[in-house]
């Protein structure tokens, strides 16, 4: 993550405000000076940066799910590291776009009690 991180004991327990703090942190570092943050640096390069190291963490995670699948304890904390770098570069994504976490988690909770195949088949044609 960024360089200016906050620390672990900054969070409460609940998940859900890592997320809104995270949230205030990337809308805090979006203009701030790109020598300064990571996360400002990323913005200042543009979203096509940005969904290069999305494009990166996912190739990432999937090698590190896979070497997790058949691994140890080191190979399961590596699955979760890369998941969150994963998670971290989509936030900055949504958030280069104005938007954030809780239209996702929205979403999530609308598809609840919806058979996964009802919803993707009342998706628009793409």
């Amino acid at each position: 993550m960024d360089s200016n991180s906050l620390s672990t004991n900054t969070f409460s327990t609940n998940h859900t405000d890592v997320l809104d703090t995270l949230n205030e942190v990337l809308k805090q570092r979006r203009h701030a000076v790109a020598e300064e943050s990571y996360v400002a640096s990323l913005h200042h390069k543009g979203l096509n940066k940005i969904l290069e190291k999305v494009g990166e963490e996912a190739t990432e995670m999937m090698l590190a799910a896979k070497d997790a699948e058949h691994g140890g304890e080191a190979e399961r904390q590596a699955l979760i590291s890369e998941t969150a770098d994963l998670w971290f570069h989509s936030l900055v994504m949504l958030s280069h776009l104005g938007m954030d976490h809780q239209a996702v988690l929205d979403e999530l909770a609308r598809r609840f009690g919806i058979s996964g195949h009802d919803e993707k088949a009342a998706r628009p044609s793409q």
